[in-house]
């Protein structure tokens, strides 16, 4: 059998840990006659990391040689296809998709997490893009709803981190135990007064429970300055630990008891690997996890003002708080690879 180019599109090689996991695991479902090539916010770092054909996303004519070479667009899983953060996010890999159709390209998006979506020009256009998909997945309720809206076929499936394989981290298991790991990001609900509630209520969990914390920022940029000032309120029951392979990322929950999360991916990390959670939603997508999933937490936008009941929850979700199931994580795992098939299917191989 030959081999087929494609193109793989995401926010890649950005310093997001979830976003590089997303990456991770559709390079490990690619069928083995694809041959991938990453478009990287770093492309040299990309291609040490992963040992893969890189492209520059925002060279223009490398990009448009790159997609004129390939055989196949594939927008790479996450939520690409939403205007609450950027506008121009959805028309750069709008456009992207509409130049790999019209070069008759195959076009695949992939474990996609659509939205919100605010503005009716974003919303057509999406609408117009995913139906000139050959295939498309999505990973929650949220998206599959907007795409029957749509009447676009589609499969749904759990995100594929779920099935992303973990890496052992150097030195965890000699750091103080037991540990409780902790991910938070900045974002406008996430006020300096809420942030102060949120560091005494650690202090106060940390003190009643003799916890070791680990502070793990997903994206240097957003989540360090955070973990440096909770570590600050813990300097000697806190460390700060920062990884780059989302393969690793993921190995860290194996060696914690219990996660305070932000962020998508920390969750899904922690609860494949068998943590404890507490989840402090930010988006819809992860309110969604939170309700599909029986998981404890809050709105960062209707936090508590008392930092006691926070601590409060966090020491009885430490105590007496449940893991999923290892039939339930088995079950959301072997659902997940479902994304797998729908690349097994999409990226056939024929000549072109």
């Amino acid at each position: 059998m030959g081999k087929m180019r494609a193109v793989l599109c995401g926010y890649y090689g950005k310093g997001n840990g979830g976003d590089e996991a997303l990456l991770a695991s559709l390079l490990q479902m690619l069928p083995d006659h694809v041959t991938p090539v990453v478009l990287s916010g770093n492309p040299v770092q990309t291609n040490q990391e992963y040992g893969v054909e890189v492209c520059d996303r925002m060279n223009a004519f490398q990009v448009l040689e790159t997609l004129r070479t390939s055989d196949a667009l594939i927008w790479g899983g996450g939520s690409l296809i939403q205007d609450t953060t950027s506008f121009a996010s959805p028309f750069y890999y709008g456009g992207l998709m509409g130049i790999a159709q019209q070069l008759s390209l195959k076009t695949v998006a992939w474990a996609q997490g659509i939205g919100p979506i605010k503005h009716q020009i974003t919303r057509n256009l999406a609408k117009r893009w995913f139906s000139g998909c050959n295939a498309v997945s999505v990973r929650d309720n949220g998206s599959a709803t907007l795409l029957v809206d749509w009447q676009i076929p589609f499969t749904l499936a759990p995100d594929p981190v779920w099935a992303l394989d973990a890496l052992p981290v150097a030195g965890l298991w000699d750091l103080p135990a037991p540990r409780v790991a902790v991910n938070l990001r900045s974002h406008s609900t996430l006020t300096p007064a809420r942030l102060a509630t949120l560091t005494r209520a650690l202090v106060d969990f940390q003190k009643a429970t003799r916890t070791f914390i680990l502070l793990v920022p997903f994206q240097s940029s957003q989540d360090l300055p955070l973990a440096q000032i909770l570590h600050n309120a813990l300097p000697n029951d806190s460390k700060i630990l920062t990884l780059t392979n989302p393969r690793e990322l993921k190995g860290v929950f194996r060696g914690v008891e219990m996660v305070i999360g932000m962020r998508y991916h920390s969750l899904i990390m922690a609860l494949a690997e068998e943590c404890r959670c507490f989840a402090l939603s930010y988006d819809p997508k992860v309110t969604q996890l939170m309700n599909d999933l029986e998981i404890p937490g809050y709105s960062v936008s209707e936090l508590p003002e008392s930092s006691n009941s926070i601590s409060k929850n966090w020491i009885e979700n430490y105590a007496n708080g449940e893991p999923l199931s290892q039939n339930k994580i088995e079950y959301l795992v072997e659902r997940s690879l479902i994304h797998q098939e729908v690349l097994k299917s999409a990226l056939q191989y024929n000549q072109r």
